[in-house]
């Protein structure tokens, strides 16, 4: 039986205009063999949410540059979580102090990551959240 991929949504919520990094983690995503929706700029949450849930993903990866973290990573989840769908990775990146990422971790969103990390970094977080949550192993595994 083949394994189905594993369903990444990359967004850039907010006013935020730089999505550099977010098509880079991306493409990255998608080299590494997953399936990957980006849904472009300025995407409010309940439009991250909805296209979650349309898409049924297993990740939702925001990029967020603004200092709109504190109130777009814990909206998205918050939303996601109405629509029962709480067993959905939210993980992304930024410029992000620690004692955010520690407070929005506390808050049940996954590892974020900074400026400068490698996308293996993002790649490998990702397939052992999927392997471990989904019981299995994806087919993007190599």
């Amino acid at each position: 039986m083949t394994e189905r991929k594993i369903r990444v949504l990359v967004a850039k919520p907010g006013l935020d205009g730089h999505d550099r990094g977010a098509k880079v983690i991306a493409a990255a995503l998608q080299d590494a063999g997953m399936e990957v929706i980006y849904t472009g700029l300025h995407q409010t949450p309940e439009m991250i949410a909805a296209t979650a849930l349309q898409e049924d993903v297993d990740v939702v990866a925001l990029s967020i540059l603004s200092g709109a973290h504190m109130t777009l990573f814990p909206r998205v989840k918050a939303l996601l979580d109405e629509q029962d769908m709480s067993d959905v990775l939210v993980t992304g990146g930024g410029i992000i102090p620690d004692e955010d990422i520690e407070a929005l971790g506390e808050q049940g969103v996954g590892r974020l990551f900074g400026p400068g990390t490698a996308t293996s970094e993002a790649v490998d977080y990702i397939r052992s959240w999927y392997d471990e949550a989904r019981g299995g192993e994806s087919e993007s595994t190599a």
